[in-house]
């Protein structure tokens, strides 16, 4: 965790004013680039020191054993793990002969910038070598938007007391030695030397390295090219040796003199190409990111985003910290899945190995809402990616005796890589999970070509799967037994009710998607009598309620199990799963992050507002939040039961999770579902935005004490629309498009092109509920007010 501040708190930008050693990995990731398809970390760009290198390619990944102490049938045989690919950061500098090392020396001054409106990050340092050479170093990168392949660095070199002698070194290196990143299940295994070099070649200022990887055979090329400003006896020579290649310009400075070298990136990969074929893409890619040159990268880079915060921008008056944190927030969301281009979204996007590099259910119950209605391209690309990957899924549900498709838990190519599978294959939620984010990106944007041909055999398969999943008891009602929900101290439930709830709403819709698109559905074999089948099994879903505590348990006999000994846990012993036997876990009441209280979100019709209030205020002191997936949706429903002074504590949870490293793991990769999640928070939450699989959009806003205003803007069916609340009334506006049927706390209303507003109706919650002991969140009356 970061202990004390490392970053200015400012409304556009994440500014560290001084380089903090300690925590170097984690500013590794809080400042990392990407597009989706390209991630680079935020590393120092002499390389070292470092806390942990990373450039990695969406969806390069190497196979490694599963290895089990027992094995049983259908368990997968390998995994797969994100690899560090080549490395085109690097810029090495030496003044008269000494290398550039923060750790040597002195460093007096040291500030790195991400700048969250242009889409770079910048580094100022002044530094003076051992033997009393001062100089200035500025260097500022971006991954592309608009360039899919390409990422770029301006670096700049002056003197500062006198003329010096320095040498630039600009490389492109494979194969880099990694760190031990411990024995944290959550980290990632590391793989040393996954690249086989296949070429190597060098020309005037560029270079084109091309690899393969030992195991899983995918093909992995970088190029780089650069143009050098300098004085006239500027020296420049080009080489490449094994798994390096090394551009060095060597020059003799004045203070008024700088060096300027402009450094162009491209890569590329692919599972069939062929090595020619990889070498030119790069090639070509490169060549056309040095004709639009350095200044054009930049203000295509600052256009995209203008764009963007156009229709995705919170503004948040009254405490700063979660307006910054908001907007860091969504700009990597972005970052994660702009260019992805029907590649998956992985758990920590681009920005580190954590949890291997895989994407999970998070993905599409977090994630892809925040896109839909900010950046839908990508959500759908996503969507598509899954679609990709129904005939492993297939596999997978034929495997475990199933029909239709069954989605792995864990994956960076569709195969399931998860070797615990009572927390893993048992976590039958996540296909419907997708079949949520498929409904509510249709209902969204209105896309009948998407449904058709995306979200029909998405439903179609899941459907499948639920139906041979269940069965009709005695009495007719539909149970799914022996699953996991989304609280894995729990696992092998019956009736699990969020996973009911949500599979309840997979088949209906698929039974009417079928209906309206009856041709296709013909194509896919459904029957009429299949399709019914579907929605009887919806309409017979068991919802298991307990009468003498008038809640929902969470799944079947839930809320006749003990109650965890929270009293005698200690702080130091959380996350349980590290100090507990998940044994002990699994057949206490505990819960490690919202399951029943996401159902309550995401099926908010299927609930009253009484039930929702009881539940929220029984789980509370329950849920212990050692999922960093939690936060975001109790912030949503306390917002929901009038708990807005806890929500806003739980908004500030989600939001800060990176910035302030809450969950010690930030080294290993940001949480994007976390970040996505303080949207949701402020969106869904503070701002009561419904809408998705129940048709149209509505609002409910209320504040707590501590904001005095909320701003966003949203896509919601061809419209762009803002929304803007203060304590007593909330504004509607159309900013694009046509008038909007909507409704605001109930009433039915139309947003159009004139600001509108309506006032806020009071609500009564009732006691604030408590939270675990040592569990509660941090109040946001401490930290969170306006500087």
């Amino acid at each position: 965790m970061i202990s004390q501040p490392a970053f200015n708190v400012e409304p556009w930008a994440v500014r560290e004013c001084q380089l903090h050693l300690d925590v170097l990995a984690q500013a590794e990731s809080v400042f990392a680039l990407s597009n989706g398809h390209i991630g680079l970390r935020g590393n120092l760009d002499e390389g070292e020191p470092h806390g942990l290198p990373g450039t990695y390619l969406n969806s390069v990944y190497e196979l490694r054993p599963l290895p089990y102490a027992e094995g049983g049938y259908g368990y997968p045989e390998s995994g797969q793990t994100v690899i560090n690919v080549t490395n085109g950061k690097l810029i090495r500098l030496l003044v008269d002969d000494e290398p550039l090392d923060v750790r040597y020396g002195t460093l007096r001054s040291h500030e790195r910038v991400l700048d969250l409106q242009a889409g770079t990050l910048t580094r100022k340092a002044e530094w003076v070598s051992p033997a009393g050479c001062a100089v200035r170093v500025t260097s500022t990168r971006l991954v592309s938007f608009t360039q899919r392949a390409v990422a770029a660095i301006l670096y700049e070199v002056e003197p500062v007391d006198g003329p010096v002698r320095v040498v630039v070194q600009s490389e492109l290196v494979a194969n880099e030695s990694l760190p031990d990143l411990g024995r944290d299940p959550r980290t990632t295994a590391a793989l040393e030397s996954p690249l086989i070099l296949e070429d190597n070649v060098v020309d005037s200022m560029s270079a084109a390295m091309v690899h393969i990887t030992r195991r899983s055979g995918l093909r992995v090329a970088a190029a780089m090219d650069h143009t050098v400003h300098g004085p006239d006896d500027t020296q420049v020579s080009v080489s490449g040796v094994g798994d390096v290649a090394r551009l060095t310009v060597a020059a003799q400075l004045r203070p008024d003199q700088p060096l300027r070298l402009v450094k162009f990136l491209a890569y590329g990969w692919s599972s069939v190409r062929s090595r020619p074929a990889l070498h030119d893409q790069v090639v070509a890619a490169v060549a056309a990111a040095r004709m639009r040159g350095w200044d054009g990268l930049v203000a295509d880079q600052r256009e995209f985003l203008d764009q963007f915060w156009a229709g995705a921008d919170v503004e948040v008056d009254g405490d700063a910290e979660v307006q910054q944190a908001v907007r860091f927030g969504m700009f990597h969301v972005l970052q994660a899945g702009a260019r992805a281009e029907q590649r998956p979204i992985p758990a920590k996007g681009l920005t580190g190995p954590g949890y291997d590099g895989h994407v999970f259910w998070d993905t599409e119950t977090f994630v892809l809402p925040t896109l839909t209605y900010t950046y839908p391209q990508a959500a759908a690309d996503a969507l598509r990616w899954r679609q990709a990957t129904m005939p492993v899924a297939k596999e997978h549900a034929e495997r475990l005796g199933l029909d239709g498709v069954c989605f792995a838990w864990r994956t960076i190519a569709g195969e399931e890589c998860s070797g615990y599978w009572p927390a893993g294959t048992a976590a039958f939620h996540i296909n419907a999970d997708i079949a949520d984010a498929a409904l509510r990106y249709v209902d969204a944007t209105q896309d009948s070509v998407f449904e058709r041909e995306t979200v029909l055999p998405l439903l179609v398969a899941t459907a499948r799967l639920w139906r041979s999943l269940g069965h009709h008891d005695l009495d007719g009602r539909f149970r799914i037994d022996g699953v996991t929900g989304p609280d894995e101290y729990s696992a092998l439930a019956d009736n699990n009710v969020y996973t009911n709830v949500m599979a309840q709403q997979n088949m209906a819709a698929a039974a009417d998607l079928v209906g309206r698109y009856a041709y296709d559905a013909k194509g896919l074999q459904v029957s009429p009598e299949e399709a019914a089948s579907w929605r009887d099994a919806a309409t017979a879903m068991v919802i298991p309620y307990d009468h003498r505590l008038q809640v929902h348990p969470q799944a079947e006999g839930f809320t006749d199990h003990a109650r965890w000994d929270f009293d005698h846990t200690t702080s130091d012993q959380y996350p349980l799963l590290l100090h507990f036997p998940y044994f002990d876990l699994y057949r206490k009441q505990v819960v490690k992050q919202a399951d029943l209280v996401l159902a309550l979100h995401l099926r908010g019709d299927a609930f009253t507002a009484e039930e929702k209030a009881r539940d929220f205020a029984y789980y509370e002191p329950l849920t212990v939040r050692d999922s960093s997936l939690s936060a975001c949706t109790q912030s949503v429903m306390a917002a929901e039961v009038g708990q807005l002074e806890l929500a806003h504590d739980y908004l500030g949870e989600a939001a800060l999770m990176d910035l302030g490293d809450l969950e010690h793991n930030t080294r290993d990769g940001l949480h994007i579902a976390s970040l996505a999640g303080a949207w949701t928070a402020l969106v869904a939450g503070l701002g009561g935005m419904r809408a998705g699989t129940t048709g149209g959009i509505s609002f409910a806003p209320r504040l707590p004490s501590g904001i005095s205003r909320l701003s966003f803007r949203l896509f919601y069916r061809a419209r762009r629309i803002q929304v803007s609340v203060t304590p007593e009334a909330a504004t509607y506006r159309v900013l694009d498009g046509a008038p909007l049927p909507s409704a605001h706390h109930g009433k039915s209303i139309v947003i159009d092109d004139q600001a509108t507003t309506y006032p806020i109706p009071g609500i009564v919650p009732g006691p604030r509920p408590r939270q675990p002991v040592g569990r509660e969140p941090i109040s946001r009356h401490l930290g969170g007010t306006e500087p």
